[in-house]
């Protein structure tokens, strides 16, 4: 079989250290009781190779044709369990109609946008393990009052714990990347719904970062706060300084807000 040359279009950096496939292959436990794994972005299999000895049932999803046919080659057992498909706009019920666990090395130029669509399925993605730029696994897993804490990590933590798990430098990838990458697992936490318009959640975590530096009487100056509310210290402080209990207060108040108006 012929290699597969990572394409700098599609952001894929291939590792090439088996001792970190098969940690990362290792976190994944199968939380909730899931029984399949969709590796996203599996390139030549290096991770594939230590997912298929967990005892769950493994997908694959990429968008290279040419990682597509040298998996088929690779890993004839799969069959139609290797889809050629981007994740972002893949109707995975179709596929994985059960709680799942995603796994992968995920590119770099895509991995915010994965994990908003892994919000979007949040009450059938029980886990993810992967592995991505280490500024951005450091933002997801940062707690609040960190300079790295960001929309992502509020958006995040309010239904997964997350932990990071440890870090990989550029040299065990073809081609290196120029900054390291980091490890993170994401577990989905017993929130089944947030007290508060969830929507509405979302728009107000946006709105408070959309301005770091102001206040969030002044970043959220276009949602209408209550007379009343108006005088509240929360107000006074940054959206990094609030948790995501802080953010539910904040966009139950913005609700009564709207209802009283």
């Amino acid at each position: 079989m012929e290699k597969v040359k990572p394409k700098k279009h599609l952001g894929q950096h291939f590792l090439t250290d088996l001792s970190i496939a098969e940690r990362i292959a290792q976190a994944v436990k199968g939380h909730g009781g899931v029984n399949q794994v969709l590796e996203i972005g599996p390139g030549m299999g290096v991770l594939t190779d230590f997912l298929l000895k967990n005892p769950q049932e493994l997908y694959l999803i990429d968008i290279d044709k040419e990682s597509i046919a040298y998996l088929h080659q690779k890993y004839p057992q799969l069959g139609d369990r290797i889809i050629e498909g981007d994740y972002l706009k893949y109707n995975s019920s179709t596929l994985l109609p059960d709680k799942y666990a995603i796994a992968g090395n995920f590119p770099y130029n895509i991995s915010s946008q994965i994990f908003f669509k892994v919000l979007e399925e949040k009450n059938r993605v029980t886990e993810v393990v992967c592995m991505l730029q280490k500024e951005v696994a450091e933002r997801i897993a940062s707690p609040k009052g960190n300079k790295d804490y960001g929309i992502l990590s509020v958006l995040l933590q309010a239904w997964y714990d997350i932990e990071y798990l440890f870090t990989v430098p550029p040299g065990v990838f073809n081609p290196p990347p120029k900054v390291n990458s980091g490890v993170i697992r994401l577990t989905r936490n017993a929130v089944e719904k947030l007290d508060c318009d969830e929507r509405l959640f979302f728009k107000v975590v946006k709105g408070g970062f959309s301005t770091r530096r102001k206040t969030l009487r002044n970043a959220l100056k276009s949602f209408e706060l209550s007379e009343e509310f108006r005088s509240n210290p929360i107000l006074d402080k940054r959206a990094e300084q609030l948790d995501v209990a802080d953010f539910v207060f904040l966009t139950q108040q913005i609700e009564k807000g709207r209802g009283a108006n």
